[in-house]
């Protein structure tokens, strides 16, 4: 994938009208999940935390997971989000250097401004699941035939290392007839695997009402030949 350089500035204050100020001069809060996995003593983290990590407790065995809240300046990440390509972003968080996907963006229900962006901290360690877009190649045969191409999936769900995943899936279509179709199931890579459901439909040829005329006027002259003289 390509990589995105953010600078970012810790945030300790969370509260809904610290954020309504920080929208206000065009800064966007956001939250870095998926960090360091720690362990707790008596409930309690004994290490020293960096500015805006804090501890979310996972499950019932005494393990947290290190979590960052940090402020962005929206001029600053138009073209990552405004794109449909997927980024490894580069954040430097007051000088802490860590890698991360863009994972989630809450928007405005009215006016479509940008609320809150989630982050998801990777490493080449553990495998992370990011929408890839969809790239179809080739010339279907059944276009050929008078069919019309589909995609129904401009995105795929990925599972892998990130330094694995690709900025595209690419589908060949070259063989893919009228009445057929490519679906999840049907792609097998060896670095990393799709994680949608195998059924899901991706791309194929449905007939046309030309296509379906002309089938039809074939199979009425077939059947009007008359037998050959014996």
């Amino acid at each position: 994938m390509k990589t995105f350089q953010l600078n970012a500035e810790p945030r300790t204050d969370l509260g809904k009208k610290a954020a309504k100020a920080l929208r206000a001069s065009q800064k966007i809060p956001c939250v870095l999940n998926g960090g360091k996995v720690v362990e707790l003593k008596d409930g309690k983290y004994e290490g020293t935390l960096a500015e805006g990590e804090k501890v979310v407790e996972i499950g019932r065995d005494g393990k947290a997971v290190l979590t960052t809240d940090f402020t962005v300046n929206f001029n600053d990440v138009r073209k990552l989000i405004y794109t449909p390509d997927v980024y490894v972003v580069e954040l430097n968080i007051n000088g802490v250097e860590k890698k991360a996907v863009l994972k989630d963006i809450q928007w405005h229900p009215i006016n479509d401004s940008i609320l809150h962006l989630d982050f998801l901290e990777v490493n080449e360690d553990k495998p992370v699941v990011v929408p890839i877009p969809v790239k179809v190649e080739g010339h279907a045969a059944g276009v050929k035939a008078g069919g019309k191409l589909f995609l129904s999936m401009k995105k795929v769900k990925v599972r892998g290392i990130y330094t694995d995943i690709p900025e595209r899936i690419v589908v060949n279509v070259d063989n893919v007839a009228i009445g057929h179709a490519i679906k999840v199931g049907d792609l097998k890579f060896d670095k990393f695997e799709l994680a949608n459901a195998k059924d899901l439909v991706i791309t194929g040829v449905r007939a046309t009402r030309a296509a379906a005329a002309a089938a039809a006027e074939t199979e009425e002259g077939e059947e009007g030949e008359a037998p050959a003289a014996e």
